[in-house]
């Protein structure tokens, strides 16, 4: 049970994977206005970054969940370098299906809401695991501007153009589902660019290492063809954000 080795190799010199900045998930931290000692699952949490520094930082206690051993293994050393070892747990599971073992504070899927078929799905999986008072924090694509046609979607890594919506239709969508959306934060193109370029300079350093390894051809594809897809697609038409939403 782990992720393909491409997306480990793809991500390997990233904290996030996400296109929040640093400075963005701290942003998203304080406007939550929890308080110390708040508890969070994090579904889906990666290289652990966003419970770690919010441990450190505002006192949330918690635990992550991800399927990933490479990033569950990076989530631990971060808490440790970040002294929040003590407030803090990483498993290593699929995250779909996971529910914590009592109600927390707040519950968390940034950025994977494949773990429950979409987002319906995972808001009602987070749901299971959240307090009645608590907040849940969904992160999810939107167009920032709709794609001409569909081979312009795929080249956003879109199945299909209807996979994404826009930003106001899918705001809709959570009040659809019964939530209010009460806070978020939204990825721009230059915290696309940090998040997306860098990949990049990952691929060029793994290659350099493994240039006889069975993935080279495919790591070299994608670093050739990559930066320009970018470009043209994904910088110009799809956007990002985190939503946080409390159950009407």
């Amino acid at each position: 049970m782990d992720l393909p080795r491409i997306f480990t190799i793809r991500e390997s010199g990233h904290r996030i994977h996400n296109p929040l900045t640093d400075e963005k998930l701290a942003t998203l931290g304080r406007a939550l206005r929890l308080p110390p000692g708040a508890r969070v699952l994090d579904l889906a949490s990666g290289s652990g970054e966003m419970l770690c520094t919010w441990a450190r930082e505002l006192g949330f206690t918690g635990t992550g969940v991800d399927i990933s051993t490479a990033f569950t293994e990076q989530a631990r050393a971060r808490a440790v370098a970040l002294g929040v070892a003590d407030r803090v747990e990483f498993v290593h599971g699929d995250a779909a299906g996971h529910v914590a073992d009592r109600p927390v504070d707040l519950a968390a899927c940034v950025g994977a809401t494949w773990i429950g078929n979409g987002v319906p799905g995972t808001v009602e999986l987070l749901s299971r695991s959240l307090l009645p008072s608590g907040l849940m924090l969904i992160g999810e694509p939107y167009w920032r501007r709709t794609p001409p046609d569909e081979e312009a979607a795929r080249a956003c890594h879109a199945g299909r153009l209807s996979d994404f919506l826009v930003l106001p239709e899918l705001i809709g969508r959570f009040g659809d589902l019964g939530y209010d959306v009460v806070e978020m934060v939204l990825a721009d193109q230059d915290s696309w660019d940090r998040y997306a370029a860098a990949q990049w300079l990952n691929l060029r350093r793994w290659l350099d290492r493994n240039p006889d390894d069975e993935l080279a051809p495919e790591v070299r594809e994608e670093l050739t063809t990559e930066p320009a897809r970018y470009a043209r697609y994904t910088r110009e038409y799809l956007g990002w954000g985190v939503f946080a939403l409390m159950r009407r």
